[in-house]
């Protein structure tokens, strides 16, 4: 009996909703009112990301920076080595101190250029940081990497000026002691 009327609902609602698919239109308002109701649809161009990074790396970096260096990061700067520092795949990295504001660092990779300044570490590692791009580049006493904070992964790393290479060669002549080895005995 449940199936019959539903058989029956569904037959009767049939032609109705072809009578609705059909039906003409209502009248147009007048053309005044039309031209008071009518909104221009707005339609956002999505522009490639290649095209993007083009643009961004033929932008020269600005060396305006609000971040004020504090006497220990002045310090810190004195220590950065500068000029082109080869690392590993055939890539190398050029650092040069900014002409216009002292303790700031260019550093250009590629074709991308990074307006860094020094930040103090407890470790005394040298820590340079580009806040609007994200990077950071972190020279050790052996070698020297570029990191992007936004991406997380190595940009450039394995780097080394001359100062470092031979910090290296020196490190695997007379490696350096392992935590694990412990302690050594008080001297007496």
């Amino acid at each position: 009996m449940k199936k019959i009327a539903l058989i029956a609902a569904v037959a009767i609602a049939l032609p109705f909703s072809a009578l609705a698919q059909t039906a003409e239109p209502a009248a147009k308002p007048p053309l005044k009112e039309r031209a008071a109701n009518t909104t221009k649809k707005v339609t956002q161009k999505v522009v490639p990301k290649r095209v993007i990074k083009k643009l961004e790396e033929a932008k020269p970096i600005s060396e305006e920076s609000d971040v004020v260096l504090s006497p220990e990061d002045l310090e810190v700067s004195k220590r950065v080595l500068t000029g082109t520092i080869k690392c590993e795949l055939g890539a190398s990295v050029a650092i040069e101190s900014s002409q216009k504001k002292p303790g700031f660092f260019v550093l250009t990779h590629g074709s991308t250029k990074y307006f860094m300044h020094p930040v103090n570490s407890r470790t005394g590692a040298i820590r340079l940081e580009d806040p609007k791009a994200e990077a950071m580049w972190l020279q050790l006493g052996n070698k020297s990497m570029l990191m992007s904070q936004k991406q997380g992964l190595r940009l450039a790393d394995e780097c080394q000026a001359n100062e470092q290479a031979t910090v290296a060669e020196d490190m695997k002549k007379n490696p350096p002691k392992s935590l694990f080895d412990g302690a050594d005995a008080p001297k007496k």
